[in-house]
């Protein structure tokens, strides 16, 4: 059986450009989530790892998509492995069936974790140069602030 796996990082976020790619690839059943890649605690994940059967192959867009720690990455790698359930990664183009995929996941598995960094130091910077500059701008304002028109108040 095909299995798809979906994830975007936030409820805001939109899946139909994965979702036309898994109805491409003529996947039978998919699984969504929409949280943080940058663990494991995520419902649809847990629900698809406790549905797959042997033989079954689970279908991702990246490896970004799948997980964005590396560890996190490989540990359900191998957990599929014992279950003789196979990944295809269609970015990268990477099957786990394969000799060198656990090496050429780790790596790109590494990309995706410190593209995950530098997104989140990146705009923990910015946001501390706007405040710095009384310039920070937002529709909510950080804890323990009140955002009152355009200014934060502690």
């Amino acid at each position: 059986m095909k299995i798809g796996y979906i994830r975007v990082s936030t409820q805001d976020q939109n899946t139909i450009r994965q979702e036309v790619l898994m109805k491409q690839l003529g996947v039978d059943q998919v699984y969504i989530d929409k949280f943080s890649g940058k663990n494991r605690n995520r419902p649809e994940l847990q629900t698809m790892l406790e549905f797959v059967r042997k033989g079954d192959v689970v279908i991702v867009e990246s490896i970004s998509r799948f997980a964005r720690n590396t560890k996190d990455c490989l540990v359900v790698l191998r957990e599929l492995k014992l279950l003789n359930v196979s990944v295809q990664f269609e970015e990268e183009h990477i099957d786990t069936q394969t000799l060198t995929s656990e090496l050429m996941v780790s790596v790109f598995g590494s990309l995706a974790q410190q593209e995950s960094i530098s997104i989140s130091q990146n705009q923990r910077m910015s946001y501390q140069r706007r405040m710095a500059k009384g310039e920070f701008i937002t529709c909510h304002a950080p804890y323990g602030y009140t955002l009152c028109g355009k200014e934060l108040r502690i």
